[in-house]
């Protein structure tokens, strides 16, 4: 059989993914008989964009055929929205890569502010405040910062900041087989080892300047609950997937989960859940700080949104 031929490529993203592909080590290597790659920035220098004819046309944006896609990073600006449909265009499987294509990630958070309220915090910051907004050379900005699946046809969705180098080899592995990949479908408190005994505490959020209540020399399982110490870990409504030394990443080394997995279901809006996860358990609302910073890691798909000023 011929191997699949793969493109990847970033947008709005930091590495991170395909630091984690890097990661497989050996994993990728006997990935490579039966992948053969194409177009990936981090390891070849294969231009996407054409050179300028001497007829003056405009360089053509283009990527070569492959039936494997894999694309990381939210899309910011035109640039990555006409490269994610370039991709999708020449490739018949598409995976989201990462919690910035799957759910928009970190960088999402600027919806929140708006692009002129992000301009006047980053450039104000340049240059004692007289930095000018560049706008020549560079590509316009979209509206908001969107997920991958917001803007085009997406196969599988992969999560993660970043994505586990063991769930990435499944999906390619499972593709060049010619099967359906095995990946997590659980919540993180699924797979913590942490003892819960159904309650809350403390009945009002302890942000993590206050330490957890834990012994240093016991195993994890010895550990109670972080949520219901009071802490706010959004476990209950974090996709599962972190773990790589038989428990949550986060968890292991006794910190409260951040969510950079993205919600349990696809279309979850984790703030909503994990709202209703502590009225359940009797918390007083009004001790969390930051409603919106529940969804620090999945604000795309409309969740964060410009906060209207307050007149007067």
């Amino acid at each position: 059989m011929m191997p699949l031929r793969l493109v990847e490529e970033w947008l709005h993203s930091c590495s991170g993914c395909e630091i984690a592909l890097l990661n497989m080590g050996e994993g990728l290597l006997e990935l490579l008989p039966g992948l053969e790659i194409v177009h990936m920035p981090i390891l070849m220098d294969h231009k996407y964009v054409s050179s300028q004819g001497e007829d003056g046309a405009e360089p053509q944006l283009s990527l070569p055929r492959a039936e494997v896609g894999l694309v990381s990073g939210g899309c910011a600006n035109e640039e990555h929205r006409e490269l994610l449909e370039e991709i999708r265009a020449k490739c018949d499987f598409l995976v989201a890569m990462g919690t910035c294509a799957t759910h928009g990630g970190i960088p999402a958070l600027t919806n929140t502010r708006g692009l002129e309220q992000t301009y006047a915090e980053v450039f104000a910051a340049a240059d004692h405040g007289q930095a000018a907004v560049p706008d020549q050379g560079v590509p316009r900005p979209l509206d908001r910062v969107y997920a991958v699946d917001e803007l085009v046809r997406v196969d599988l969705l992969v999560p993660g900041c970043p994505p586990n180098p063991v769930h990435l080899k499944e999906v390619l592995t499972a593709l060049v087989e010619g099967r359906a990949p095995q990946l997590p479908t659980k919540s993180v408190c699924d797979t913590c080892p942490a003892i819960r005994r159904g309650t809350i505490e403390k009945k009002e959020v302890q942000r993590f300047t206050v330490n957890a209540d834990y012994d240093p020399a016991q195993e994890l399982s010895a550990m109670r609950c972080l949520l219901e110490q009071g802490l706010m870990c959004m476990g209950p409504v974090t996709a599962a997937g972190c773990a790589r030394r038989g428990a949550p990443s986060c968890i292991q080394a006794r910190v409260p989960c951040r969510g950079c997995y993205g919600p349990v279901r696809n279309q979850g809006n984790q703030m909503m859940d994990m709202m209703n996860a502590l009225v359940s358990g009797g918390v007083d609302m009004k001790t969390i700080v930051d409603r919106q910073g529940l969804l620090r890691f999945s604000g795309a798909h409309n969740r964060l949104r410009k906060r209207a000023r307050r007149r007067g």
